[in-house]
């Protein structure tokens, strides 16, 4: 036990502790007044308040503090291992073996997983993934990533126009920031799709550029309709220098998997309008829905031919979703073409600023681009454990939107893709006012509720954008089956609850 004198001296010591902060607070040069404010005016849904509080209350669970339910069920982000999800035992074993060569002289992995470790570790400096790489990422690598492109596709693919990231997200920022620059007078506008995954409009408000949102049909599926492409861009170029488009396909939140026509449709406004293709198309191996397909804007801009082949377009492809769910190893591509070359070489010196994107990164994403082949040692647990992850996500997917529209005042559309569901909620008008009485949106006043309640965290429509006087929300397929049951039980039973006494 502490003496008084030892509990004075700790008091005294924390008195000039604070002191001493609120002296450097009074100090600082740097404060909200004169930031960027393109930072302050940045919003980011899927981290929010209200998986803030929904940390908190796991906290206050593991405290002993009593609650209406056992745990908390994060259904806010697509982070497939921490929703239960196990690794790919191949991919885990090449990132053991690279990051502890001695492993390769013992017998206890097989060999083309030592294939792929020795390949990969020939290609960095010294023989070891604990060196820098080339700021576009190693070579061989790139090469199997090009690989990988023509095998899907059918056409070519050069490795010089692949540069490995830290996760998609990044490929995608560092090709954005090429556009910032204002023409004629008038700030950069980027199309992205309403509902739209909120790296976007966060990216264009930190750059400081127009978000041009067009709204995708969701009576059809969410589908794209060209029309509403003319519509946006239309009243657009009032205001702003629209400078590109980006597509999710397969979609996030909605789940769509857009149509072979409607790809066509989309590189051909494109063209018309001289835009930059973004094709964000980091689920392309998640299609669930019988009679869905996934076309890479790369093979339709090739089979469609001159003009249309020659046009500017970046892809974009991650390690962090499909059946690896490997979110927190940081590893992505981005294959850019047609790309202007003194704009190439401007977006390289950018990307080497960064050094180079992290080389455990990119070995994962070496191992999902060359997987074991058949006739390999490790080819059919490989396949057992993909087509396993799979068809798992599939029987979530259809759950998922199977009991949600057996609940009265939802509409869910078919998950044919991705990792999420995004239903829309017919909210009554007594909650509509009760949520404007609090002082928060419709659907986010739902979602606070429903984590209070249930231990369900959700995220809110608003958060990724909706056709005004609509309200949503996102939940992913991820949790295992018998949690996503769990979860949707405990939903019905606050839905239905919530429902009764705002009717």
């Amino acid at each position: 036990m502490k003496s008084f004198r030892q509990v004075s001296s700790l008091l005294s010591r924390s008195s000039n502790n604070k002191r001493k902060m609120s002296q450097s607070a009074a100090q600082a040069n740097l404060v909200l007044d004169n930031m960027n404010p393109c930072i302050k005016k940045m919003e980011y849904a899927v981290r929010g308040p209200l998986v803030i509080r929904a940390t908190a209350i796991e906290k206050e669970i593991e405290a002993g503090v009593q609650k209406p339910f056992p745990n908390v069920i994060k259904a806010n982000i697509g982070d497939a291992h921490a929703m239960g999800n196990k690794p790919i035992t191949f991919i885990r074993q090449v990132l053991a073996l690279i990051t502890h060569p001695p492993l390769l002289e013992t017998n206890e992995f097989p060999e083309d997983a030592k294939d792929r470790a020795r390949a990969i570790l020939k290609g960095c400096r010294g023989a070891s993934v604990g060196s820098y790489s080339d700021s576009p990422g190693i070579e061989i690598i790139r090469r199997h990533v090009a690989d990988y492109i023509a095998e899907r596709d059918g056409f070519p693919a050069e490795w010089t126009n692949i540069m490995l990231c830290a996760g998609a997200s990044e490929g995608i920022r560092a090709c954005l920031k090429l556009m910032t620059n204002p023409g004629e007078g008038k700030r950069p506008g980027v199309m992205i799709p309403i509902p739209q995954y909120p790296l976007y409009s966060a990216s264009l408000a930190e750059y400081n550029m127009d978000q041009v949102g067009y709204y995708l049909d969701e009576d059809r599926n969410w589908a794209l309709d060209p029309a509403e492409l003319e519509r946006s861009i239309s009243e657009a170029r009032e205001k702003c220098d629209v400078r590109a488009i980006v597509i999710i396909n397969p979609g996030n939140p909605t789940g769509q998997v857009l149509t072979r026509e409607n790809i066509v449709d989309i590189i051909k406004f494109a063209y018309k309008e001289k835009l930059f293709i973004f094709a964000d198309e980091v689920y392309q191996h998640n299609v669930y829905a019988e009679g869905s397909q996934f076309h890479s804007f790369k093979k339709v801009m090739n089979e469609l031919g001159a003009p249309y082949n020659q046009m500017e377009m970046a892809s974009f492809m991650t390690c962090s979703k499909g059946y690896m769910g490997e979110c927190g190893i940081r590893g992505g591509y981005a294959e850019v073409i047609n790309m202007d070359e003194g704009v190439m070489a401007m977006l390289q010196k950018s990307i080497s600023a960064k050094l180079c994107p992290t080389v455990i990164g990119q070995a994962c994403m070496d191992a999902v681009v060359n997987p074991p082949r058949p006739g390999e040692a490790s080819y059919e647990s490989w396949d057992a454990e993909v087509q396993g992850v799979l068809a798992s996500l599939k029987r979530r997917a259809q759950l998922v939107a199977d009991t949600l529209n057996s609940i009265p005042g939802f509409k869910c559309n078919t998950v044919q893709g991705a990792m999420y569901a995004f239903p829309q909620i017919m909210l009554p008008e007594k909650a509509i006012a009760a949520a404007k009485e609090a002082g928060q949106a419709p659907d986010v006043f739902y979602a606070f509720n429903l984590l209070e309640a249930t231990g369900i965290c959700i995220i809110p429509g608003s958060g990724f954008g909706q056709r005004p006087g609509t309200y949503h929300f996102r939940t992913t397929i991820l949790p295992q089956e018998d949690v996503t049951k769990e979860m949707l039980g405990r939903l019905k039973d606050f839905h239905l609850e919530f429902m009764n006494k705002y009717s």
